[in-house]
């Protein structure tokens, strides 16, 4: 009864807020959870085939992504929560989407992404039948203050599961994890994603990694990248050598293809197909913001979403300096900005506006690099319309590079959420 008074009075705050045109995900399943606190526990101890959690500080939603995607071209049917409501109250305004007036979910497994910090919280509430995790960078310092604390709260979820903890052979932190998993849950294999030595090699500075390990992924002891070249690449997956077109470019987006694969593999075992999931994740679209293409007051628009350091480094690593036109919008999401001066911004070439409202800080750092840029703008709105006056780059789409901030603002303005993107069909 407490379910489905829960569940009811949920609802009744998704409908409300849509009405509103709130756009929160969180505040539905936050009631709910107060009503009826033992729902979530329940139904994700339902699912038949198990629980799959995905955590770690970057790459959680495009990985998650990914693995939904695959389970599903498996014949799995399939529950997962959307791109960054990874809260519990995120994961049960999904169940408020997904379930019956009960809160029951007809799935056979589910794939959720979960906040690290929340869920090491919630670990006693749940196993998992495989966790992932991905790394653990800078901006879990930032958040954490100490890598080492990042990594007890990850080594309390991968404990949580019963078959496979899948996790990042090119981060030295998450060995930390491996041992404590060696020694508590001795019945849970281990297994590994990661990049050759020569993806590597282009990344002297490493691919996020708060540390990253000497050595790299030996072939055929897991799913490894072996080449990676804008949205192509070529990821080895326990043997078997695929050819895979990313849902957007970077090296990044390849290793969350491989987390996503070793995972899948995971679950699936010998039913698992390499040919099929290979062709299944060229065909995915990218998760919200994340390298997507949409189309904004009638141009092609390429997002670029940069949450921390490593996400910045990586995604401006892709692009092609000179030939490209370029905006960069930073928030205020923190008011200290020297974490922009952890990023080498020459990969950018140039660019055409800085803009929002830490514009000039980041003008600051360009300029320090020898980047140079033609205007700078406080109002982030005002100066996007100014970089969609400028004509078409010779090759390529307009390009935006913004922080979490400055990329609700601009999508908000020009109305453009999640579920219209999807509704449209723009890539």
């Amino acid at each position: 009864m407490r379910s489905a008074i829960g569940v009811a009075v949920g609802r009744a705050v998704q409908w409300l807020l849509r009405v509103r045109g709130g756009k929160g995900s969180g505040a539905p399943g936050l009631v709910t959870n107060r009503i009826a606190p033992a729902l979530l526990p329940r139904v994700l101890a339902s699912f038949p085939q198990g629980l799959v959690v995905v955590s770690g500080t970057a790459g959680k939603s495009t990985t998650t992504k990914m693995v939904a995607g695959l389970l599903r071209a498996h014949g799995m049917r399939v529950f997962t929560n959307s791109s960054t409501a990874n809260l519990p109250q995120g994961i049960t305004s999904a169940v408020l989407d997904q379930g019956d007036w009960r809160g029951r979910v007809d799935a056979d497994i589910a794939v959720l992404e979960m906040d690290e910090a929340f869920g090491a919280l919630m670990s006693s509430t749940f196993e998992a039948r495989v966790v992932t995790l991905t790394n653990i960078n800078l901006d879990d310092i930032a958040r954490f203050e100490s890598s080492d604390r990042v990594t007890r709260l990850l080594t309390a979820i991968a404990l949580r599961a019963r078959s496979a903890v899948v996790l990042n052979a090119d981060d030295a932190s998450l060995e930390i994890v491996a041992a404590s998993l060696t020694e508590a849950a001795p019945g849970v294999s281990i297994r590994r994603f990661g990049v050759s030595a020569d993806v590597m090699a282009t990344h002297p500075q490493g691919l996020g990694s708060v540390r990253t390990a000497k050595e790299r992924l030996g072939e055929g002891l897991g799913t490894r990248v072996e080449t990676v070249s804008g949205r192509d690449a070529v990821i080895d997956i326990g043997g078997s050598r695929q050819e895979v077109t990313l849902p957007a470019r970077g090296v990044h987006f390849a290793v969350d293809a491989a987390a996503a694969f070793e995972t899948a593999r995971a679950v699936m075992g010998d039913a698992f197909d390499a040919s099929l999931a290979a062709s299944t994740l060229s065909t995915l679209d990218p998760v919200f913001g994340r390298g997507e293409t949409v189309e904004i007051a009638g141009q092609q628009i390429e997002c670029v979403l940069v949450q921390n350091t490593a996400s910045f480094q990586l995604n401006i690593d892709a692009l092609r300096p000179g030939l490209e036109r370029v905006f960069v919008g930073i928030g205020d999401e923190e008011e200290d900005t020297s974490w922009l001066w952890t990023v080498r911004t020459h990969a950018l070439g140039r660019v055409d506006i800085v803009a929002g409202p830490k514009a000039d800080a980041m003008a600051n750092r360009l300029a320090y690099d020898g980047v140079p840029f033609d205007a700078v703008d406080v109002d982030l709105i005002r100066g996007f319309e100014a970089f969609l006056a400028l004509p078409a780059p010779s090759t390529g789409v307009k390009t935006v590079v913004f922080t979490s901030r400055s990329m609700r603002k601009i999508r908000g303005h020009y109305g453009l959420t999640s579920e219209e993107v999807k509704k449209a069909g723009i890539r």
